[in-house]
């Protein structure tokens, strides 16, 4: 006799079928962490490939039951994880989510609508509609039309925005500082673009003095890049500055602001922002400041209206006596075709804390950067970088020596035991990589690396609310101690 098929998730009887193995899956990842005991698991890429490996077959002839199988991997990915609650993982834009959000994304994974036409999402694309118009509002407050799609995070929100500008003029050149994201180099290569322009931007931001000598050299329709929260560092561009240089000559404005985006919540710091609104695009996650499970990302347009060059027919999803009889088309609102409501846990989220809500978390990861970066100037042994502008903190051991006669040092890649100096410099950045990945292979703290000023940095990213000043003084003292073995 056949066995009957497991259950699904939907449905009057979804729930139910839920209930106990969600039971499972939290004591699993309760146990799992307990087991990692701090922000990643020690013994680094091997050890944990070889605690993985010793699970057993991915795919065995029989399996075993739900339960086991939640239990055994949910635990051992838990065990582990670099996990971003844990107040010394540090290193990314990489949130730990709010867990009404994460209860709200199971919502969306159990009903499983594809957002791809209104028969597969009739609420959850109405819902998308509400929420990405309000948020387009927050970019775009005295705008007549603005609007914004969803994307799967920064790099599909700025390759849609180089996508527009070409349909809107053809053979668009993109400029862009050297503090851009890389994602305008390979959206401008997947979409047939020249080379972006690259302005140095020795102060870390795009100087709209240099921004207007480059602008002089080009001919035809240009699209200018500005970031507000640059990944290495958390800067923001002079973006009014910027806007005028770009209005002066007849440039368009596209802000990446991935990163530095949802500081609009916040009413103490959302003035860093001024300008925003004078981009024709703008790219915002809600998947870093937005404590969303990734991904949750937006490109907000000034005017709906160049919107309109993403719609595409197909019959099966959007014919044209469906769309005339009412039915709302969603192919023009993605260039994907199945795609989650992720819109549906950033709906909760914005209902259950509100602006002020999102904005006192804001704050609150903007105050801890301001704390670590007073407990390293207050270090003998440390030197920062800079005073943070957003939640990004960048700090390096001051016994170690600095580059000789003007020369750089070249950053080594991450799985690099070395690095050559270049002729006449020290190879101090060695040993600062070497502190990082022995963090990371005990296991006791994830921190980043960024370069700035010809040097290597260690980079603390902190978007975790719930951070205290003690859990930032450990990281000192770890980062310290490594620093003399």
């Amino acid at each position: 006799m056949r066995a009957a098929p497991p259950p699904l998730a939907g449905g009057t009887s979804g729930a139910e079928a839920l209930r106990p193995l969600l039971d499972t899956v939290l004591d699993a990842l309760h146990d799992g962490a307990r087991a990692r005991g701090g922000p990643l698991p020690p013994g680094g890429p091997e050890a944990v490939a070889a605690r993985v490996a010793a699970l057993g077959a991915v795919l065995p002839e029989h399996g075993t039951d739900p339960h086991e199988a939640l239990r055994t991997l949910v635990h051992a990915v838990a065990e582990g994880a670099a996990d971003p609650a844990h107040p010394l993982c540090a290193a990314h834009l990489h949130t730990p989510p709010l867990a009404l959000a994460v209860a709200a994304d199971l919502a969306a994974s159990a009903l499983n609508p594809s957002m791809d036409s209104w028969d597969q999402a009739p609420a959850a694309s109405a819902l998308e509609a509400e929420v990405t118009a309000a948020l387009a509002a927050e970019v775009y407050p005295a705008a007549g039309r603005p609007d914004a799609l969803v994307t799967t995070g920064g790099t599909e929100s700025n390759q849609l925005a180089l996508l527009l500008a070409r349909e809107r003029h053809g053979r668009v050149r993109t400029v862009v500082g050297a503090n851009a994201h890389h994602s305008f180099h390979r959206a401008a290569w997947l979409l047939g673009l020249p080379e972006p322009v690259t302005v140095p931007t020795p102060d870390g931001t795009l100087d709209p003095a240099a921004l207007a000598g480059a602008l002089k050299g080009l001919d035809g329709p240009v699209l200018v890049a500005a970031t507000a929260g640059t990944t290495d560092e958390g800067l923001i561009d002079p973006i009014p500055a910027l806007a005028d240089v770009c209005a002066a000559h007849g440039a368009e404005l596209h802000v990446d602001a991935a990163y530095g985006g949802p500081v609009l919540f916040s009413r103490t710091h959302r003035h860093l922002l001024d300008g925003l609104d004078r981009a024709r695009t703008v790219t915002v996650d809600l998947h870093k400041l937005g404590w969303q499970p990734a991904a949750a990302g937006l490109l907000a347009v000034r005017d709906a209206a160049d919107l309109n060059v993403l719609g595409h027919t197909a019959d099966y999803l959007n014919a044209d006596d469906d769309t005339e009889a009412g039915l709302p088309d969603l192919l023009g609102r993605s260039l994907r075709t199945t795609r989650r409501p992720d819109v549906l846990k950033t709906a909760v989220t914005l209902r259950a804390l509100g602006r002020a809500g999102l904005g006192a978390l804001v704050d609150a990861c903007m105050e801890r950067a301001q704390d670590l970066a007073d407990l390293v100037e207050k270090s003998p042994g440390l030197q920062l970088r800079a005073r943070p502008t957003l939640t990004t903190v960048l700090f390096r051991p001051v016994t170690a020596a600095e580059p000789t006669d003007g020369a750089t040092v070249a950053e080594p890649t991450d799985g690099a035991t070395s690095a050559e100096p270049t002729d006449g410099a020290t190879s101090t950045d060695e040993d600062l990589a070497a502190i990082r990945r022995t963090l990371l292979a005990e296991g006791h703290a994830v921190l980043g690396r960024a370069g700035a000023d010809g040097r290597l940095w260690l980079k603390a990213t902190l978007l975790n609310p719930h951070a205290t000043p003690g859990d930032l003084a450990r990281l000192i003292t770890l980062v310290e101690g490594s620093t003399h073995r």
